[in-house]
């Protein structure tokens, strides 16, 4: 029985705010896996802000995403089919394939999720991508430490609120923006 992959693709690009006819469902089958490749299903998808700047034409520390192309984005997926020794069918992993409901990889890109170590869903955020960006932002980066004030534009955002946390956490004085 073949299976049918559903893919939100960009369709226009936004002017001011973004909305529903920006975007387009698509089917397909999903082709079969080659050898070295993974079929993945999407669990979960992440709406994330720096996707709204990969929608617009403009020049950017990433490729803006193109007219009738996937619309980029981080998936948690489990494994449904695997021709690729390092990967098992069932596993549970990360992917940045964009917002479509089965996706097939050489491997390459993924990222294990360990299942009994937290709530899978947290590998799209705190355990993430805005959780690693908030952690090395802030310490690596920032290197703050015990006593310091800590000022946070974006405090109602995932990696605002992660960076607000782990502040506190390190006995920071933190302030928060959001609005």
């Amino acid at each position: 029985m073949a299976i049918i992959n559903r893919k939100l693709v960009l369709a226009s690009r936004p002017e001011g705010m973004v909305t529903e006819d920006n975007f387009r469902l698509e089917e397909e089958t999903v082709r079969d896996i080659e050898d070295g490749g993974v079929l993945l299903k999407t669990l979960y998808l992440s709406v994330d802000p720096y996707m709204r700047g990969r929608m617009t034409d403009r020049k950017s520390y990433a490729d803006p995403v193109q007219i009738g192309e996937v619309m980029t984005g981080e998936i948690l997926t489990r494994i449904e089919q695997s021709k690729n020794e390092n990967y098992q069918v069932g596993e549970i992993v990360t992917s940045r394939l964009g917002w479509q409901a089965y996706a097939i990889s050489d491997g390459s890109d993924l990222r294990r999720i360990d299942p009994s170590s937290a709530p899978i869903s947290t590998a799209l955020h705190v355990l993430g991508m805005p959780g690693e960006t908030a952690y090395f932002g802030l310490l690596d980066v920032c290197k703050a430490k015990e006593g310091d004030t800590v000022v946070v534009s974006g405090a109602a955002g995932a990696v605002g609120l992660t960076v607000s946390q782990i502040g506190k956490i390190r006995g920071c004085r933190v302030v928060g923006i959001a609005g």
